[in-house]
């Protein structure tokens, strides 16, 4: 398992490539990746009414 110290020096490396400006940027990514995959595998489609009307229906 990964411990405190273990998480500590991946959040400083981290810090150290990218910098202070770029991580809330690079977690919001994340957040959205995360949150698409769940929303695909429960199911839930983003695509609008509109585009769903024109697709054919299996």
């Amino acid at each position: 398992m990964i411990g405190t110290p273990e998480i500590i020096l991946i959040v400083l490396v981290v810090l150290l490539l990218w910098g202070g400006k770029k991580v809330p940027e690079l977690m919001n990514g994340l957040g959205r990746g995360v949150k698409s995959f769940k929303d695909g595998m429960n199911g839930k489609d983003d695509t609008p009414a509109e585009e769903k009307k024109d697709e054919p229906k299996p």
